[in-house]
């Protein structure tokens, strides 16, 4: 008879070949559930599982520590039972007698905090980049040698695609890993709209703002590379084979990305943790408070659960109450 460890590696391919999850998705659940396999047994048949079972293990979990050495967290913790789930609706859709995956319920998570930017922090981080532009012309022209021209065209063209970066995470709500895949044959600004390709292969449409279309367009008109992505590293240096080949090797990463974020919002006086994520959050929270219907950032987002949307109205319900007050005295 199939044990755990049969059932387990079945599982796991059909996540790869069939469902085809990202990368990053298998590698998490295979932690997860080879972290629920040794709790269990992998000798052990799946249809002996019982609720007493997961319940052992969730107290199993509260006792593991992270890499910090802290506890895993409630959210951890329940991305361990998420896994577990998704993995005993695979077996009993495979008619293999088990634990029902709904009798298992997520633990409950302290309400969360959704950081984002208002209005006049967005355009002062906007701004900062040619501030920042502007001051790293007058350093070079400082310096003993006069700056050459190739030199100084490269400086604008990192502000030009640091802008577009920052108008286009804003305007679209993509995720950071969204945006640094995206090629330039993906974005159709005449359009103002495109297709991309987000969290479980799930795709969806993104509008441009005209803000976002002019930003992106002075980033591409600067471009004299062909090169497909759209978002290149200019701090890599380049070879040859670089320029003959475009192999996505300069392409920018979610880790470049981030960094970037971060020094325009220090720049910009913002004492916030800003990062491309937060840019997310003010995009969804904008449109909340300008009136658009949960459903539809829903959709802008990307969330395959509307419950994950409904955290932004801690905030919108806040911002009513202080028009009330502003108007209500």
């Amino acid at each position: 008879m199939p044990n755990l460890r049969d059932h387990l590696e079945e599982y796991l391919l059909d996540i790869s070949v069939e469902k085809q999850l990202s990368k990053y998705t298998q590698r998490n659940y295979r932690h997860y559930l080879g972290r629920f396999a040794a709790f269990f047994g992998e000798e052990r048949r799946l249809e002996e599982l019982t609720a007493k079972d997961v319940k052992r293990y969730r107290l199993h979990l509260t006792n593991i520590e992270d890499a910090s050495g802290l506890p895993l967290s409630t959210k951890t913790q329940n991305y361990h039972i998420i896994a577990l789930r998704a993995f005993l609706k695979h077996a009993r859709k495979n008619d293999i007698e088990t634990l029902a995956p709904e009798k298992i319920e997520l633990a409950k998570e302290p309400t969360r905090e959704v950081a984002y930017l208002d209005r006049e922090e967005l355009e002062r981080l906007f701004r900062s980049v040619d501030l920042v532009l502007g001051e790293r012309i007058a350093a070079a022209a400082r310096g003993r040698k006069k700056p050459r021209a190739e030199y100084l065209t490269q400086l604008e063209l990192r502000a030009r695609r640091d802008h577009a970066i920052l108008e286009l995470l804003y305007s679209t709500g993509l995720r950071v890993s969204e945006l640094a895949r995206l090629d330039r044959e993906h974005i159709a600004l005449d359009r103002g709209e495109f297709t991309v390709k987000g969290k479980g292969g799930k795709t969806r449409l993104v509008f441009v703002s005209k803000r976002a279309k002019e930003a992106v367009a002075a980033y591409l008109e600067k471009r004299t590379d062909g090169h497909a992505p759209l978002f290149l590293n200019y701090a890599r240096s380049t070879s040859k084979a670089d320029d003959v080949l475009d192999s996505g090797a300069r392409r920018l990463s979610t880790v470049a990305i981030e960094a970037m974020v971060r020094s325009y919002a220090a720049h910009a006086g913002i004492t916030k943790k800003v990062t491309p994520h937060v840019l997310r959050h003010s995009f969804a929270t904008e449109l909340l408070i300008n009136g658009a219907d949960i459903r539809s950032v829903q959709e802008m987002l990307g969330h395959s659960s509307i419950t994950t949307t409904q955290i932004y109205t801690n905030i919108t319900n806040k911002h009513l109450k202080e028009v009330h007050e502003k108007f209500m005295k």
